[in-house]
C-alpha cells in the first residue's frame, strides 16, 4: 500500500500539535483540608512570594552593610600621553652657583677686578617630564572605628527579623482569609444537602398528591403547586451551586492555584467546631499578635537610627594603603626595556566631626520624632486590638446563639412540615397550611445557613484577634 506524503503531512501535524496542547490543557487535583489550603497559600500566593523576596532584599542590605567593615581593595592601572609639556619657569640658580664659585675662588675679570655677582640673574625656562606616563597599583583601605557602620552591623538581626515578621504578618492575612471562604464554601454544602432533602419531600408529597387526585381526593392545582415549588427549590440549588463555583474560582486564587485545576475541600463543619475552644479563651496577649509583633521590631530599629546618628558625632578611624610602580618614557615602549619605580605609602586617618550645620542635630531629633510617631502607634494599636477583642467576642457569643437557635428553630420547622404533611394525607389539612409549613421550613433552612456563615466568621475573627488563630 502507497502512502499520501499529504496525509502523512496531515497526520504529523496531528501528532506534533496534540503534543502541544496536553500540557496546556493538563490539571491537576487538589484534595485539601483547610490546614493544607493555608500552607498552599504559603508557598504560592504571589503576596507571599514578594514579602519572601523581601526577606531575601534585606538579607542583601546586610550584606552591604556587613561589607563597609571589610577591607576595600582596588587595582588601577593607566597611561598618560603628554603631547605638549608644560613649561616652567624658574631663578636662574645654575648662573648664581656659578658666581658664587667663582668669588669664592678670588677668580677676577679681565680687567683685574673682582668678579660682583649681578642683582638679577633672570629666569630659566625648562620642561620637566616625558611624553608618555604609566602608573599601575593597589590601594587597600580599612575603617578600624565608624559608629555608624558598628550600629549597622549590630541592628542586622533585627532588620531579618522585621522582614521575616512582614512576612508572617502577611500569612496571617491570608490564613484568615482562606479559613473564611473554605468554610463557607463548606456551609454551602450543607446548604445544598438542606435542598435536596426539601426537593425530596416534596417530590414524596408531590407523588402521594398526584395518587390522591387520581383518586379524586385532590385537585390538579394542589400537583401544580407542589410542582412550582419544586421547581423554585431545584433552581435555588443551582444559584447556590454557581455561587460554590464561583467561590472556589475566588479560593484558587487566594491560594495561587491555577484556574484550570480542580480543588476538592475534604473538611466538614459542625456546630462542634466552630464552638469548640473559643468560649474557654478569654485571656490574651498583645505578644501574640504578629503586628504587634512586627510593631515593636520597627520601635527597635528607630531606636538604632537615634543611636547611629549619635554616634556619627564621635571621630572616625581608617587605615589606607597604596602601593605602586611607575613609569616614564618618551616612545610608548612600557612593555620594553627600561625602569619600573616602586613607591608606596601607609597611612593613619581620623575624622574628627566638627560642625555640619546641625545637619546631625536635626536627623538626630528626627529620629526621636520618628520613634515617638511609633511608640504611638504601638499605644493606639493596643487599643485597636482591645477593641478587636471585645468586639469580637460579642459577635462570637452572639453568633453561636443564634446558630444554636436556628438549628432548634429548623428542627421544629421540619417536625411542623412532617405533622403538617401527614394530616394532609389523612385528609385532615389543607393545601395551603402543607405550603405554609413547607415554606416556613425553608425559611428556617434559610436562616439557619446564614447564622452558620455568620458563627463561621465570627470564630475566625475571634481567634484572629487573641492571635490564636
Amino acid at each position: 500500500m502507497k502512502l499520501n506524503p499529504a496525509r502523512i503531512n496531515k497526520i504529523a501535524l496531528v501528532v506534533v500539535l496534540t503534543g502541544l496542547l496536553q500540557p496546556a490543557l493538563a490539571q491537576e487535583k487538589h484534595e485539601l483540608t483547610v490546614k493544607q489550603a493555608v500552607d498552599y497559600a504559603k508557598k504560592n500566593s504571589v503576596q507571599v512570594k514578594n514579602m519572601l523576596l523581601s526577606v531575601r532584599l534585606q538579607e542583601e542590605t546586610n550584606r552591604q552593610v556587613t561589607s563597609n567593615a571589610y577591607p576595600q581593595l582596588s587595582g588601577r592601572i593607566g597611561a598618560t600621553y603628554n603631547p605638549n609639556i608644560a613649561v616652567q619657569s624658574f631663578p636662574n640658580f645654575i648662573a648664581m652657583g656659578t658666581y658664587g664659585v667663582l668669588q669664592a675662588e678670588g677668580v677676577k675679570n679681565a680687567a683685574g677686578q673682582p668678579i660682583v655677582s649681578p642683582t638679577d640673574f633672570g629666569l630659566i625656562q625648562a620642561q620637566f617630564g616625558t611624553k608618555y606616563v604609566a602608573n599601575a597599583g593597589l590601594d587597600l583601605n580599612q575603617i578600624l572605628f565608624d559608629g555608624q557602620v558598628f550600629v549597622g552591623l549590630q541592628a542586622r538581626a533585627t532588620t531579618m527579623e522585621w522582614a521575616k515578621k512582614n512576612v508572617e504578618v502577611t500569612e496571617e492575612l491570608i490564613k484568615a482569609n482562606v479559613y473564611k471562604v473554605y468554610y463557607q464554601l463548606v456551609a454551602s454544602k450543607t446548604q445544598i444537602g438542606l435542598l435536596d432533602a426539601n426537593v425530596e419531600r416534596l417530590q414524596k408529597l408531590q407523588h402521594d398528591t398526584r395518587e390522591m387526585y387520581k383518586n379524586g381526593f385532590a385537585e390538579k392545582l394542589d400537583v401544580d403547586k407542589i410542582e412550582v415549588q419544586i421547581s423554585n427549590l431545584q433552581t435555588e440549588k443551582n444559584r447556590v451551586l454557581n455561587g460554590i463555583a464561583s467561590g472556589n474560582l475566588g479560593l484558587k486564587l487566594l491560594l495561587g492555584m491555577p484556574m484550570k485545576d480542580e480543588l476538592i475541600l475534604k473538611d466538614t463543619l459542625s456546630d462542634s467546631q466552630i464552638k469548640q475552644g473559643v468560649l474557654e479563651a478569654s485571656n490574651y496577649n498583645y505578644s501574640d499578635r504578629k503586628e504587634y509583633q512586627y510593631a515593636e521590631l520597627g520601635k527597635k530599629l528607630n531606636e538604632y537610627n537615634i543611636k547611629r546618628y549619635n554616634l556619627s558625632q564621635i571621630p572616625t578611624v581608617s587605615l589606607s594603603g597604596s602601593w605602586s610602580k611607575n613609569a616614564q618614557r618618551n616612545k610608548f615602549d612600557f612593555f620594553g626595556k627600561g625602569d619600573w619605580y616602586t613607591f608606596s605609602n601607609i597611612s593613619l586617618n581620623i575624622s574628627v566631626p566638627i560642625f555640619k550645620g546641625f545637619y546631625t542635630k536635626s536627623k538626630i531629633d528626627e529620629a526621636k520624632l520618628t520613634l515617638q510617631q511609633t511608640e504611638n502607634q504601638i499605644a493606639n494599636l493596643k487599643l485597636t486590638i482591645d477593641n478587636e477583642v471585645e468586639t469580637a467576642r460579642i459577635q462570637i457569643k452572639t453568633a453561636i446563639e443564634a446558630m444554636d437557635f436556628q438549628k432548634q428553630n429548623m428542627k421544629l420547622a421540619e417536625d411542623v412540615y412532617e405533622q403538617t404533611k401527614k394530616k394532609y394525607e389523612a385528609g385532615l389539612g389543607s393545601n395551603t397550611e402543607i405550603t405554609a409549613a413547607q415554606t416556613d421550613l425553608k425559611a428556617a433552612q434559610t436562616n439557619y445557613i446564614n447564622a452558620l456563615y455568620d458563627a463561621i466568621v465570627a470564630r475566625i475573627d475571634y481567634l484572629k484577634a487573641i492571635g490564636k488563630l
